[in-house]
């Protein structure tokens, strides 16, 4: 049985074996835009979102993704927008601007987890209406959430308020 082993292509050892390939293809490095270069980061939190599907019957509470919700400012426009990619494909699952009429409300009585509406979501493909929930690890990391929001909206009102002074 030994004598058939070492004849066996499947369990003899191949001294020669080189497991170096060279490409058949050459694919040159590419820089890869996240259309984030222009804004800055004002709040970064990892977070699970949802969004209410009313198209269901009985409608019903989606998950839409888990990751880091990010509060970005236009550095020239001065706009805000909330913005949020799934953890490992990096599709966005939340893509807003933050107006004035937005307001966070608590989910269901639960300390870690806000609702509000937004009138036009660009996270799919074109604009739509979304009611969405976030949700956080805990209470303190939710309330420091709603802080910046609100800090942002207020941010968004002055701005308006300056632009139509104007």
């Amino acid at each position: 049985m030994d004598a058939q082993e070492e004849h066996d292509p499947d369990t003899a050892e191949d001294s020669n074996h080189d497991p170096q390939f060279e490409p058949i293809v050459s694919l040159p490095e590419q820089e890869v835009k996240t259309l984030e270069e222009d804004e800055e980061e004002l709040f970064k939190m990892r977070a699970k979102l949802y969004r209410f599907s009313s198209d269901n019957d009985p409608p019903e509470w989606k998950e839409r993704g888990t990751g880091d919700v990010k509060l970005l400012k236009h550095k020239e426009k001065g706009t805000i927008r909330l913005l949020m990619r799934r953890d490992r494909t990096l599709k966005i699952c939340a893509n807003h601007q933050i107006t004035t009429m937005m307001e966070l409300k608590p989910n269901a009585g639960s300390d870690r987890a806000w609702v509000w509406n937004t009138l036009a979501d660009f996270a799919d493909e074109s604009p739509k209406p979304e009611l969405l929930a976030i949700r956080f690890l805990n209470a303190e990391n939710a309330q420091k959430f709603k802080v910046k929001f609100d800090e942002c909206k207020e941010e968004v009102r002055k701005s308006t308020e300056e632009d139509s002074g104007m």
